[in-house]
């Protein structure tokens, strides 16, 4: 085989930039949903999260809230499922590197915590804001 065909064979062999892209994002999406997959299978409060949340999108189409409402709902649903993913992630990192109870390793473990709380809370009264109006038209209170 000549210097021609085995440049032209490597180059054959050789994944396109495209190729490459797409494979690295498929990876970034397996993590992902690794991740998910964690969080959903360790966490007890996630099944809380995820319950509410059916709830609250449920109950939001049924009530037919307008787009920007929509909005807002979602937007705060996603920052508690942020803070959850950021806790559970910070919980595992500390676990692995200080096994044994350190003050410090606690204190991060209980600012993540307080994220959560602190999203969750502030889901619920965007949820007040938002949802309340509707629900006392639609139940005639």
């Amino acid at each position: 085989m000549d210097a021609s065909a085995k440049r032209e064979q490597f180059q054959r062999k050789k994944p396109s930039a495209l190729k490459l892209f797409l494979n690295s994002r498929g990876n970034s999406f397996k993590y992902a949903s690794r991740g998910l997959r964690y969080v959903i299978r360790t966490q007890k409060n996630a099944w809380i999260h995820s319950a509410i949340m059916l709830v609250v999108i449920a109950v939001s189409f049924w009530l037919q809230l307008e787009r920007m409402e929509w909005v807002a709902i979602l937007l705060v649903i996603g920052m508690v499922w942020t803070a959850e993913f950021i806790n559970t992630s910070l919980e595992s990192i500390v676990d692995m590197t200080s096994p044994e109870r350190h003050p410090l390793a606690q204190v991060g473990k209980d600012v993540a915590a307080a994220a959560v709380l602190f999203a969750a809370i502030i889901a619920v009264i965007v949820g007040i804001l938002v949802l309340g109006p509707h629900l006392r038209i639609k139940l005639g209170l």
